[in-house]
């Protein structure tokens, strides 16, 4: 006689000790019985279970060199918020009802030394906000060279088309002058509303080549947006003890952007920034007062978690305080400290060398960059192993090998990096 499989609502409670909801495991159960066959019923609704507690959002240790790894959620943050109403849009002085722009973009203001913020859920948005708001129905003159995709299909002139603007194409790929910028700006045909200019982000034009820069855009007759994208604050790096560290050279800054004439500038909030997702735009009040009017505006505005996170980042940077801030913290690591740190890692688990590597910003940020580290290196390919550990442990492969880059492990987590290796036998 066939074994009849056990009932689903017994078989989902046979996986409380998983601690997932109830209805998770009736769904872990299910699918079990709908493999087929009473056999093994219970330890493959347990893999069921596993697989599904696998796919939930959790924290990752990123052993991978990437500093901004957009599959890791790029720049890692810790913000603790208790279960309490806030004062979101509450002026506390008056009881009046305030703004939700009245806290972390007006810090963003101060930081960025100009007239007002507005903050939006990603660069995206804040391009898609400032194009809609400034240049709907009407021209925005950009240079050839910069009408750039960027990861997710990202791509400048649809971007434009959704915002309404008519892109106004300016010079060729490689050379754009001002006097190409000048021509389209004072051709009527043309209407242009004001002039983009677009960080290349996540690649560079070489050789025979010409940029226009902001500050000689700023000549021109209608207002400059900077999208600086990658969202360094200033140049100047006033944050770190030993200031801006060689690698930036020749970044973009939101600070710079703007006194070298930029109405606007518009950036992300989880890249150099470091902070949560978000897209920030700033600059002249006006110009900010109309993107915050326009209804696209609340469609895109992001909720108090991420302007409650956002503020601890910037007041982080007001404090001058890079430790505090996760991003600055790894990317001016000491090699040498990460060395003595890898030589732990090794003595530790009993396995693997010490060896030299490379960090990248990552995220679309400085690409072609490196920042020297020091990790640990095994033979083979065990990233399957590492990615099933608990916490899972992200490494990269090359030639065969496994490497462990420890600029993006916390320091907290060299203990699961040693335990993981030593499991590994």
């Amino acid at each position: 006689m066939a074994v009849r499989p056990p009932s689903v609502d017994a078989l989902a409670r046979s996986l409380a000790d998983t601690g997932l909801p109830h209805p998770l495991l009736v769904d872990a159960a299910r699918a079990a019985i709908a493999d087929g066959g009473a056999a093994g019923i219970e330890e493959r609704a347990r893999r069921h279970a596993h697989a599904a507690a696998r796919a939930l959002l959790q924290p990752v240790v990123n052993a991978t060199g990437v500093l901004l790894h957009t599959n890791l959620g790029r720049a890692p943050l810790a913000v603790a918020a208790d279960a309490a109403y806030t004062n979101l849009e509450l002026d506390l002085s008056s009881g009046r009802r305030g703004s939700r722009h009245d806290h972390a973009a007006a810090l963003l203001a101060r930081l960025c030394d100009t007239e007002d913020a507005i903050v939006v859920n990603n660069g995206a948005s804040a391009v898609l906000l400032v194009l809609a708001a400034l240049a709907g129905g009407r021209g925005a003159a950009v240079s050839r060279g910069e009408l750039v995709e960027i990861g997710g299909g990202f791509r400048v002139p649809e971007v434009m088309a959704q915002s309404g603007a008519q892109l106004v194409e300016v010079g060729t790929t490689n050379r754009t002058r001002l006097a190409d910028f000048e021509s389209a700006v004072a051709n009527p045909a043309n209407g242009a509303a004001l002039a983009l200019k677009v960080h290349q982000s996540n690649y560079r034009i070489v050789g025979f080549t010409e940029q226009v820069t902001v500050a000689e855009m700023a000549s021109l007759d209608v207002p400059v947006v900077a999208d600086i994208g990658s969202g360094l604050v200033d140049a100047a790096c006033p944050w770190l003890d030993n200031g801006p560290p060689p690698w930036l050279a020749g970044e973009p800054a939101a600070r710079q952007s703007l006194a070298d004439g930029a109405a606007l500038v518009t950036f992300s909030g989880d890249k150099l920034f470091g902070g949560p997702q978000a897209g920030i735009i700033a600059g002249r009040a006006d110009l900010v007062g109309q993107c915050a009017r326009h209804p696209l505006a609340r469609a895109l505005r992001p909720g108090s978690l991420v302007l409650n996170a956002l503020q601890q980042v910037v007041l982080a940077y007001l404090r001058r305080d890079g430790q505090a801030i996760e991003f600055w913290r790894m990317a001016s690591l000491a090699a040498t400290d990460l060395e003595q740190r890898a030589h732990g890692v090794v003595e530790g688990s009993g396995t693997g060398v010490v060896a030299e590597m490379a960090s990248v910003p990552g995220g679309g940020t400085l690409p072609g960059t490196e920042i020297n580290s020091c990790g640990v290196v095994l033979n083979g390919d065990h990233t399957t192993a590492l990615r099933a550990r608990t916490p899972p442990i992200i490494a990269r492969v090359s030639e065969d090998r496994t490497w462990l880059d420890l600029r993006t492990v916390a320091p907290a987590d060299d203990q699961h990096v040693i335990a993981a290796l030593k499991a590994l036998g």
